[in-house]
């Protein structure tokens, strides 16, 4: 009998020599098989090592494939590879904000009932002060959320984590976006909850495969970003958003949980989606790209049958705020340097997009002007997870669309560039490298 772990090891090591190179397809196992003068069973084995030992990855419909990295088999003392530009992580911080934060600071640091007030723990519920100043932010003509409403946790990521918890068991199914935030639906698998992907279109989610998903198999939640989605940029239009509550609304229909993270971004978007159902969403928010991730808190407006489970939720998940960044952050709100800020970010994010779609523009991409990120739609000789590495390998971080697939053997063949960390002269450079790569022919 065949040792199916000999042979694996062979490829791997075929692998590892670089004989064969990420993005490079395997023959299906039943060629595999006949080249090898093996069982078609034994082929499916050594594939299935391969994928264990993170080496190879199938996408359904197109094959099996070389990862773009090989973990188990890269030199354990290897220098890393020096990323010098990246466009991966995306939190917007203006070169001289610190010099409108520093007298919030200032004051936390040199009053010592501020500072003694600070140093205290902080909880789910908030206070009124800080209820009063999420609640005044958030609002807008066609929505006003009341201030009781409010829940903290430390960030928007433990607000997502909290409504997840708080609607789905163990079990459970909550609805994403085809692709989607891939920390949120990281979220979910850790929660033991499954991710459903729902069909999109250039405006999002549809609402008829969101109807014909729940209607087969009951979801306990949809999670979405209508404003701004990450990662394609779409907004949806107020119909479509009506469309969505309408669902919602339904007797026994699934809760949204509703992520505004980019919505600043955008001041003639539409009115949230909790103003079309307001007893059926869970918006969830944060400072962290308004501010800054490091001195940030996040926050949540929930219906009110829905206050106590998400609040126990978010309490036995020890994610509550720290009272420090609570404290600064509803300073920053009342005195107006929020508002600086956004207005600020706004015209930035603007501006790197004309920079950037004019750098790209022989390229196919998917961009909303206002937003800090796009997307590159690849050639058929590139797949995503190649590219990338390929651009990792000279000093350029970007995320492949597999990253943002909710399915995995689905992957759309793109990569996101998160336009908020280079300088602009930084982006400059990474689009005329990106280009040329882009055009070049994978050997």
């Amino acid at each position: 009998m065949t040792d199916y772990r000999k042979i694996a090891k062979e490829v791997a090591a075929n692998i590892a020599a670089g004989h064969l190179l990420p993005g490079d397809r395997l023959p299906p196992q039943r060629i595999f098989a006949y080249e090898k003068g093996i069982a078609p069973s034994t082929a499916g084995r050594v594939y299935a090592e391969l994928k264990r030992l993170g080496l190879i990855d199938g996408e359904v419909g197109r094959g099996t494939f070389v990862r773009a990295t090989s973990p188990r088999y890269e030199p354990t003392l290897a220098e890393p590879r020096q990323i010098s530009i990246n466009m991966e992580s995306n939190y917007p911080i203006l070169p001289d904000q610190h010099q409108l934060l520093a007298p919030i600071l200032a004051t936390l640091a040199s009053r010592d009932d501020v500072l003694h007030t600070a140093m205290q723990a902080a909880t789910v519920l908030g206070d009124e002060h800080a209820k009063g100043a999420v609640a005044t932010a958030s609002s807008s003509q066609d929505w006003n959320p009341e201030p009781d409403s409010f829940l903290f946790s430390g960030n928007g990521r433990q607000s997502i984590a909290g409504a997840f918890s708080a609607l789905a068991p163990i079990g459970g199914r909550i609805g994403f976006e085809e692709t989607s935030y891939p920390v949120a639906v990281a979220i979910a698998a850790r929660l033991g909850v499954k991710a459903v992907p729902v069909a999109c279109d250039n405006e999002g989610m549809r609402p008829d495969r969101l109807e014909q998903i729940h209607r087969g198999t009951p979801l306990h939640a949809v999670y979405l970003q209508p404003t701004l989605q990450n990662p394609l940029g779409h907004t949806m239009s107020a119909q479509r958003r009506s469309e969505i509550a309408k669902i919602l609304n339904q007797p026994g229909a699934p809760v949204a949980v509703e992520d505004r993270i980019y919505a600043f971004l955008d001041e003639n978007a539409p009115p949230p989606l909790a103003a079309f159902a307001p007893d059926k969403v869970i918006v969830v928010n944060s400072l962290s790209k308004i501010i800054s991730p490091g001195l940030s808190f996040g926050f949540a407006s929930v219906p009110k049958h829905l206050i106590e489970p998400m609040a126990t939720a978010l309490k036995s998940g020890a994610w509550a705020p720290q009272r420090f960044s609570l404290e600064f952050g509803v300073r920053c709100l009342l005195n107006g340097s929020a508002q600086v800020l956004i207005a600020e970010k706004r015209a930035d994010a603007q501006n790197r997009q004309s920079l950037v779609q004019a750098k790209l523009k022989r390229l196919r991409i998917t961009a909303n002007p206002l937003a800090y990120h796009l997307v590159i739609h690849l050639p058929a000789h590139w797949r995503a997870e190649s590219y990338a590495q390929a651009a990792k390998d000279l000093g350029i971080a970007i995320t492949p669309g597999s990253a943002f697939a909710v399915t995995r053997g689905h992957a759309p063949n793109f990569v996101r560039l998160a336009l908020a960390p280079p300088t602009p002269d930084e982006l400059m450079a990474a689009c005329g490298v990106l280009t040329s790569l882009f055009e070049s022919k994978k050997e």
